[in-house]
């Protein structure tokens, strides 16, 4: 008898594995990404109750907003792989030898790198680094990285490129870099020392020893070094007016040199901020939305108390791209969003980073427990301060 001869099993082709690989990619991104998955889910009706919109769908995006924030977050991955930032960070370490001087010297730190580099791209850089402190020596890591999460949230209101919601602002005013950040800054004093008020509340003033630091990452002077020269020079083109052009010479000399700082980019973040724009575009334009803003304006400190209040649901990003086409004052929808970053944690992107990031049983109560309160007395006090200050121009 003839033997049958088994059939080879099919074996599906490469396109379709790469296909299918790319689908569970995308799945599983938009799955860990709940921000991105809701403007997705927020998309959908919006194209279908204004399908008119559709061909000016690119125009609801601030495309020199985009292209400052890219730009910034090239060169912030320039910074943090170059190593310089971890070293800065170990050495300042090294002389510390208490527990409230190590939250202090954290709380200023984490305020300082968020006004130059972003506040979610500071805590990328200050969390990982109070986290091995864990290793090393026993500290209320927890409540050091809520803190931190405080900080930024307060340094980044100092400056036009602080927080994403400022760079849009000031991009959407059209001020000068120094104009903006002069109007700002009594309010980003302001909340950064509310902070520091707190640290004796929260940290003891016992002595601690830090004698065995993780080893240092080898240091990258000449990436540090290029760096840190453009980044001032990039700020000066974006406030002149040439963002795109300036972002465009990143690309090509980053793309080339140093092609692993391109890949230390989160572009699906930059995705993130494109749909924003045209969710929040779109739904700012539906009628019942004039009621919504008249509303605002009638509450106890009007919009800026509207913008605070509005950041605990939706965060306080898509707050300003919502509220920005339907106000006239920049300057109280900045201090309103800004303070608004406190509160929930959902108010702001930087909040929900810094509790992803250390992932430590109770950490939501802790957060909650200071930041609660923090935006309560930052309302009160800014209110008060906008009636002693003079009036910009």
């Amino acid at each position: 008898m003839r033997k049958k001869r088994r059939r080879k099993p099919e074996v599906p082709s490469q396109t379709g594995n790469k296909s299918g690989l790319v689908l569970q990619w995308v799945i599983t991104r938009l799955r860990q990404d709940f921000l991105l998955l809701t403007l997705l889910l927020m998309l959908l009706p919006l194209l279908m109750l204004m399908p008119e919109q559709w061909s000016g769908l690119p125009d609801l995006v601030n495309w020199p907003t985009i292209a400052a924030l890219t730009g910034l977050m090239i060169l912030s991955s320039a910074l943090e792989g170059s190593g310089s930032l971890t070293h800065i960070g170990q050495w300042s370490l090294r002389r510390l030898h208490g527990e409230r001087r190590l939250a202090v010297f954290l709380v200023v730190f984490s305020a300082l790198l968020a006004a130059a580099l972003t506040n979610d791209i500071a805590l990328f850089i200050v969390v990982p680094l109070t986290l091995g402190l864990r290793t090393i020596i026993a500290l209320p890591v927890g409540r050091l990285v809520v803190f931190e999460a405080l900080a930024v949230n307060a340094g980044s209101a100092l400056s036009p490129v602080g927080n994403p919601q400022n760079l849009y602002l000031w991009q959407a005013s059209e001020s000068s870099f120094l104009s903006f950040a002069s109007f700002m800054l009594p309010l980003g004093l302001l909340l950064t020392g509310l902070i520091l008020l707190l640290i004796p509340l929260a940290f003891p003033a016992k002595r601690i020893e830090i004698d065995n630091l993780t080893m240092l990452p080898a240091l990258n002077r000449s990436k540090a070094y290029t760096a840190a020269f453009l980044y001032p020079l990039f700020l000066i083109f974006l406030d002149q007016g040439y963002g795109i052009a300036a972002l465009t010479a990143l690309l090509l000399l980053y793309s080339t040199c140093w092609p692993s700082v391109m890949r230390g980019v989160d572009w699906q973040l930059l995705l993130t901020f494109i749909l924003m724009f045209v969710v929040m575009g779109m739904a700012s334009s539906l009628p019942l939305m004039e009621t919504f803003v008249l509303w605002i304006e009638q509450l106890p400190g009007g919009l800026l108390t509207g913008a605070a209040l509005l950041s605990q649901g939706i965060s306080n990003v898509p707050a300003t791209i919502f509220l920005e086409p339907l106000s006239d004052d920049w300057r109280l929808l900045a201090w309103g969003v800004n303070i608004g970053g406190f509160g929930l944690a959902i108010a702001s992107m930087a909040n929900l980073i810094a509790l992803r990031l250390v992932r430590l049983k109770g950490v939501w109560w802790e957060f909650h427990r200071w930041s609660v309160p923090l935006l309560l007395v930052s309302w009160v006090l800014a209110l008060g301060l906008l009636q002693v200050l003079p009036q910009p121009l």
